[in-house]
């Protein structure tokens, strides 16, 4: 039952999951650019689905070898207390769904969040409220059937999650663009430190460089080579990285204006870190009222 009820819950989280995907809140603030909570309730779906099926036909092949044990007093509480915990959810979502509705608040969203749980629930209910009847020791191949339906409904909302968060090694370059922007942004921070404490640009990235205060350069994660940084003006620089993918803050947002300067190298020339695929460019320029000269 603890497999069970955790699989169900992957499940009802999964679906949600993807409905916010495919219905955005344009009220959050953030969101996870690299779908954790898709990814996280997919691998409990991969493990805990398997072991619920599993456990449920090893415990029907058991009862049909001593069919007193189909009324111990514990699997009766575990049957008994399931069909009442999803009960209470039928029960519970009808309400939300009704209270919303004179609310006149419902959303496409929130409907389908309803129609979720309750599908799930209502399911729930019925297989184990037949089980507590003996249906299923009965009809065994209908409960091999359910089985397996089950197990296809679950495949495939598994199968689903790949084509929103991709494979696992579109991901990871996910993840090393996204270290790259965190890299850049340390290093237009130390840039413009150096010239509040010399009123001048550094002219290469080692010149930051610090062993006595422990300043450190990053560099590239996936290439192991340095960003690229240029001098383009008395208080301007520019500076560079190769990215995988484009960034979806760069169509979404509409803010980052982008123009050619050179074959496959493109200039971003606002103060966001929206990128294309490929070699891309952000021009800077240090606001001397912002980020005044330190005192001597």
């Amino acid at each position: 039952m603890a497999a069970f009820y955790g699989s169900t819950i992957a499940l009802i989280t999964l679906l949600f999951e993807y409905i916010e995907y495919l219905y955005p809140d344009s009220l959050e603030y953030y969101v996870d650019p690299f779908s954790g909570g898709i990814r996280f309730a997919m691998a409990s779906l991969i493990v805990l689905m398997p072991v619920t099926l599993f456990l449920m036909r090893a415990i029907r092949n058991d009862i049909a070898r001593a069919a007193h044990k189909a009324d111990l007093w514990v699997r009766r509480w575990a049957l008994v207390l399931t069909v009442f915990v999803a009960g209470i959810m039928v029960v519970g979502d009808l309400i939300a769904l009704i209270n919303t509705f004179l609310g006149g608040d419902l959303t496409t969203r929130f409907i389908l969040k309803v129609v979720v749980v309750l599908a799930v629930a209502g399911m729930a209910f019925f297989h184990f409220l037949l089980d507590l009847r003996g249906y299923w020791m009965i009809h065994q191949k209908r409960a091999r059937t359910v089985g397996f339906g089950a197990a296809g409904l679950v495949l495939a909302s598994i199968v689903a999650g790949f084509f929103i968060i991709g494979t696992p090694g579109e991901v990871r370059l996910l993840r090393f663009d996204s270290q790259k922007v965190q890299h850049l942004q340390e290093i237009q921070w130390q840039v413009v430190q150096y010239w509040q404490q010399k009123q001048i640009l550094p002219a290469t990235l080692e010149d930051m460089r610090d062993s006595l205060g422990g300043s450190t350069i990053p560099v590239d994660p996936q290439s192991g080579e340095s960003y690229g940084y240029a001098v383009t003006g008395d208080k301007k620089f520019q500076l560079c990285a190769t990215f995988n993918n484009e960034d979806a803050n760069t169509s979404a947002m509409g803010a980052v204006i982008i123009r050619e300067e050179a074959p496959r190298v493109k200039n971003v020339v606002d103060d966001t870190w929206g990128h294309v695929a490929g070699d891309v460019c952000f021009d800077r320029t240090i606001d001397p009222e912002r980020y005044p000269p330190f005192k001597q």
